[in-house]
């Protein structure tokens, strides 16, 4: 199974479901709070050139944020980058 990362806020609702999501496929992530600390931020934003949250990665994937995750569930391909 890939690394799956996913950068977060505490108070985005767009994470909460992302996180949701991939409990529900019983997936491991790692998390990055992006709250409080602008380095943080920063180097997310460097990372994948965008600054809203969530930013998830699948392995070396930058998947983007809950929608194109969401999107991939619903065109049945998310289970495929998860066993890869």
């Amino acid at each position: 199974m890939p690394e799956i990362l996913i950068y977060t806020t505490k108070i985005c609702p767009y994470c909460i479901m992302a996180k949701r999501l991939l409990d529900k496929k019983g997936v491991t992530y790692n998390e990055i709070n992006v709250d409080g600390n602008p380095g943080l931020r920063e180097a997310m934003m460097q990372k994948t050139r965008r600054r809203t949250v969530p930013q998830i990665y699948i392995g070396d994937l930058h998947v983007g944020g809950f929608d194109e995750l969401y999107s991939l569930e619903q065109n049945k391909k998310l289970d495929t980058l998860l066993v890869s």
